[in-house]
């Protein structure tokens, strides 16, 4: 079974190639990071003893920031070494947590890389956050006596569908899994289905809830956009899709016939799309604004439509 998967996944990996290649282009620190990727850590780890938390991308890394907190006033001595997929996962470790953990990318699920990476970073204990599940990365720390541990889990009901349909692989893969820390009693039922050891799984609530943000320090334009003026309305759209950007503007267009100083706050769910979005925005031949360029644009505030990014 796993054989056939790491060859599944193999060929996948070569028919994306030159998908990649293409938005790679003109990057900095690709080459970096496609190293890392294939299990080449590179020096700069922290000192041992070190532990091993895992957040695909935005969300997850933004959720993960009370858990890195916690483990760092808790084992002031352990280093954490924290990974992500995505340049924008990447971009929120270094800023937010960057004092308390090193980043780097994630292997890919590839017995070669995931030995590699393993190898370098040695974990006592590895976290992943969500339901972050790769059967070569999870067989490989059960095989090296890694404790393994599933925080803020969560399975979705597109998920679930397809879990179900490899549920023979899935319930392997669970096996060695040493905790499961669910969002929801419903998480917690759709991980037992799949075959996951109902002594082990737990249900703690969303890691979110925990966060402890700092007041924003607000652009002024930023501040008159969402701050109520009377009857003044403000429609966010928040993690968009692509396709989706089109029924918001729709329905933007069709608002401001009735509220004429309506606002738009449209955040697309990838901020690497924010350029992509606020074109969207310009071919309707409405005026943008994009929040990274706030402290550029003096007449940010009489915007009405504005793209976060």
């Amino acid at each position: 079974m796993y054989a056939l998967y790491s060859t599944v996944l193999s060929l996948a990996l070569v028919a994306y190639l030159p998908v990649a290649a293409w938005r790679r282009r003109g990057r900095q620190r690709s080459g970096r990071s496609l190293a890392q990727r294939w299990g080449r850590i590179g020096p700069g780890l922290p000192a041992e003893p070190r532990c091993w938390i895992h957040a695909v991308s935005v969300g997850e890394a933004a959720a993960a920031i009370p858990l890195v907190q916690a483990i760092s006033r808790r084992w002031p001595e352990l280093s954490i070494v924290m990974t992500t997929v995505t340049a924008t996962g990447a971009r929120i470790v270094v800023e937010r947590v960057g004092g308390l953990a090193t980043h780097r990318y994630f292997p890919i699920d590839l017995p070669g890389p995931v030995r590699r990476a393993l190898e370098a970073v040695r974990p006592r204990f590895f976290i992943g956050l969500e339901t972050e599940l790769w059967p070569n990365f999870l067989r490989a720390l059960a095989m090296r006596g890694i404790p393994t541990m599933v925080a803020n889990g969560r399975i979705s009901d597109r998920s679930f569908r397809r879990y179900r349909l490899v549920r023979s692989l899935m319930k392997r893969m669970l096996s060695r899994v040493t905790v499961f820390a669910m969002q929801s009693e419903e998480d917690a039922r759709r991980i037992i289905a799949l075959g996951a050891p109902p002594e082990r799984v737990i249900v703690t609530g969303n890691l979110k809830a925990d966060r402890s943000e700092k007041p924003n320090q607000c652009d002024p334009v930023w501040e008159t956009m969402l701050r109520p003026d009377g009857d003044r309305l403000t429609l966010v759209a928040g993690s968009t899709h692509p396709g989706e950007e089109d029924a918001v503007l729709d329905a933007y267009q069709l608002l401001r016939q009735r509220f004429a100083g309506l606002a738009l706050v449209l955040a697309p769910r990838h901020p690497e799309r924010g350029a992509e979005v606020a074109q969207l925005v310009r071919d309707r031949g409405l005026p943008v604004v994009r929040r990274t360029a706030f402290g550029d644009d003096a007449d940010g505030r009489d915007r009405r439509a504005v793209i976060l990014s």
